[in-house]
């Protein structure tokens, strides 16, 4: 690089940084945004079960469905609520106060001791259907826990399902908390390369000031890194932030190599504001580059990344494509690296396909901006 062409771009950083300065909301975005959103999803936002409100009936109460109760009682994840009988149960189920029934009929203490099978009956709300899936999963566990101890204490064998043993690997508190907050740095650095970019660029083309630019000796080259590389700059220091409070504020283990989810950050944001660059030619104005950048960048990280939800369990056609959404690649290594650590097979197709992506993206730049510019 020439030193008239290193001046142009230092005086095109320049001005870019003094925007930015000028722009309190540029800086709200990039580092009180991450802030908040953290908060939010680290403190606000859970996903784990616990407290579920459930009855438990027994036709014939004595000791052993006392004891079955207090293991209810004792799990972190019920606050059992005792019904004399089963109608006023399903009445509470029906009213919202529970989410789920245990229900021990006359017969149950009797076959147990006897070493029949003495199955318990399970009723669940079924409204919120992964919430019911899961009230009748801990359920289950917490009856085959109580009915194993239960054989070994009295010596007796009882007819029970096969065991299992069961490992959580990554997570083992199963907190998803630590799931959460590597996926909300993927939407904050969403929104910073993408929303901010396609704002601030359209910008300068509503007050005329991207005209004046196109008359400057500037070429090309200069103009998009002149407009790119301060917004870099901001997007790594807000993930520099994030990645902070992740670690040292939520207690989220950082297994991974650090150079490697910078290096992986950085990917990510050059695409992000490549797309966000791209919205901002085509729209050339600031409330449609912002409706824009929400729907096509926003809205895919915050739905179709995995951040929240598992792609596995989408339709085939809308995991096709979450194929074309960059933040499913970049929540996919985030998560990796927090939780799982440098896991090769993991890391390497998804840092080629952002790759793929940022090469895309920069020739389809690249060939607008030019034709601005002609």
């Amino acid at each position: 690089m020439s030193g008239e062409s290193t001046m142009r771009l230092r005086g095109m950083i320049r001005k870019e940084i003094w925007q930015i300065v000028r722009d309190p909301s540029s800086i709200a975005i990039a580092f009180i945004l991450p802030v908040v959103l953290l908060y939010i999803f680290g403190y606000g936002v859970s996903l784990d079960a616990k407290h579920i409100p459930i009855g438990v009936v027994a036709e014939r109460p004595d000791i052993i469905t006392q004891s079955l109760t207090g293991s209810f009682a004792r799990s972190e994840y019920f606050d059992p609520i005792t019904f004399n009988s089963i109608q006023e149960a399903e009445q509470a189920i029906r009213e919202r106060q529970i989410d789920g029934i245990v229900w021990m009929r006359n017969n149950f203490s009797a076959d147990l001791q006897a070493g029949l099978s003495a199955p318990v009956n399970i009723i669940v709300n079924g409204v919120d259907s992964n919430q019911a899936n899961i009230t009748g999963g801990y359920i289950q566990g917490v009856w085959l826990a109580w009915l194993t101890h239960f054989a070994e204490l009295k010596k007796i064998s009882v007819s029970q399902p096969v065991g299992i043993e069961q490992r959580v690997w990554f997570n083992s508190a199963l907190s998803s908390r630590l799931f959460l907050v590597p996926g909300v740095i993927a939407v904050i650095m969403t929104i910073i390369g993408s929303l901010l970019t396609a704002m601030v660029v359209a910008r300068e083309w509503e007050r005329g000031t991207m005209e004046a630019l196109m008359v400057t000796p500037l070429r090309m080259s200069e103009m998009l890194a002149g407009k790119l590389i301060p917004y870099f700059i901001l997007g790594m220091g807000s993930m520099l932030l994030s990645v902070t409070l992740a670690h040292f504020q939520f207690d989220v283990p950082l297994r991974g190599s650090f150079w490697l989810l910078t290096l992986a950050s950085a990917l990510f944001m050059m695409v992000s504001l490549m797309i966000g660059l791209l919205i901002s030619i085509i729209a050339k104005n600031q409330f449609v580059a912002g409706q824009m950048a929400i729907i096509v960048t926003f809205l895919p990280a915050f739905l179709l990344s995995g951040f929240l939800f598992d792609i596995n369990s989408m339709p085939v056609a809308v995991q096709a494509v979450t194929y074309l959404v960059p933040s499913r690649y970049f929540v996919s290594l985030m998560q990796t690296l927090f939780l799982a650590g440098d896991v090769s097979q993991v890391v390497i197709i998804n840092l080629l396909s952002l790759l793929a992506m940022l090469l895309f993206f920069t020739v389809l730049v690249s060939r607008s901006f030019h034709k601005r510019l002609e």
